[in-house]
């Protein structure tokens, strides 16, 4: 779980950085936010399951949880939904990348 935050973190300041902000106070806090969006949700995802729904609906609450929170930073509504829905559509989609490569690595691994 440690793993796929710092993952997280690090991704997403890639994209607030790629994305143009420089404010350090919105890029310290996109830390923060993430911490307490990530570790709740893969808590929940862990003990009740990884279906499709579950998924999308957690994500779909941490993108609306991290854009009200960008907007008390920026006061510019557009700019904190941007903000949250490219990092968090940027950092799953490179979690699916990364969990298919696992997956990969060690299924071939193990018939070695």
């Amino acid at each position: 779980m440690l793993v796929a935050l710092v993952l997280t973190i690090l991704i997403e300041l890639g994209v607030l950085l790629l994305l143009g902000e420089r404010q350090k106070k919105v890029l310290f806090s996109s830390a923060v936010v993430n911490t307490l969006t990530n570790v709740p949700l893969n808590i929940i995802l862990y003990y009740f399951g990884t279906d499709d729904a579950g998924v999308i609906m957690g994500e779909v609450i941490v993108v609306v949880v991290e854009a009200l929170w960008y907007f008390a930073f920026l006061k510019k509504w557009k700019r904190a939904l941007m903000y949250s829905v490219f990092c968090n559509v940027i950092s799953f989609l490179a979690g699916l990348v990364l969990l298919i490569l696992f997956v990969t690595f060690m299924h071939s691994y193990g018939r070695t």
